[in-house]
């Protein structure tokens, strides 16, 4: 499939569907319902970029189908245009009220419908891509927020023993240091020696008969 935004249109007079589906297939994939039913089960399964949804449909009217997009999280940032003939302040505070974004009364200025189709596609996705900043961010401050507390598990007080340098662990154990910072931080270890054990080292050596040969 291109990469076009897809538009449902949801009229239950077919003249009028064909006639919006016309305006809009040169810019747009177009899905078409022809009752609010059919309407809900398309945008479960397409979730279409934007509605255009007639408000008078038996059965299921436009204002009954946009509360149920309206109740799953999956659907409700879908922009919902009400189509209409019915064209009174209540009608459109109706809809306005159920979280429709715009409301467009018939017979349609196609002109005008393609300018508002354009915006509100185009503010959706503009707010996707907030979205997706806003919880790469958290995502980002979780991770933080777990690295620090592996770097405060080394923090405070830390029980040795003065003898063989051994470190009390939470459960009362006793662990070798090496040991204990490998599980409690990510830290990695090289094997060497320091001056002073290496002349140490050297001395046992050369007591014990070593030549260097």
């Amino acid at each position: 499939m291109n990469n076009r935004p897809t538009v449902l249109i949801v009229d239950d007079d077919q003249a009028s569907l064909k006639a919006v589906s016309s305006a809009l297939e040169g810019d747009y994939n177009v899905l078409t319902a022809l009752n609010g039913f059919e309407a809900v089960s398309l945008v479960k399964e397409h979730l279409p970029d934007l509605i255009l949804l007639d408000v008078m449909m038996p059965d299921m009217d436009g204002f009954a189908a946009c509360r149920i997009i309206r109740s799953d999280i999956a659907m409700e940032d879908i922009p919902i245009i009400f189509l209409t003939a019915l064209d009174t302040f209540d009608g459109e505070f109706e809809g306005l009220e159920l979280r429709g974004t715009d409301y467009l009364a018939k017979p349609i200025n196609y002109s005008l419908l393609k300018l508002r189709i354009r915006n509100h596609i185009e503010f959706k996705e503009r707010n996707g891509l907030i979205k997706e900043q806003r919880d790469l961010l958290a995502h980002q401050k979780e991770e933080l927020e777990t690295a620090l507390a592996r770097v405060k598990q080394l923090e405070g007080i830390i029980p040795i023993c003065m003898y063989c340098k051994k470190i009390r662990d939470d459960q009362n154990g006793w662990q070798q240091l090496e040991t204990y910072i490998s599980q409690h931080s990510e830290a990695r270890f090289s094997h060497g020696a320091c001056p002073e054990c290496a002349s140490e080292q050297m001395r046992v050596l050369f007591r014990n008969g070593f030549t260097g040969r």
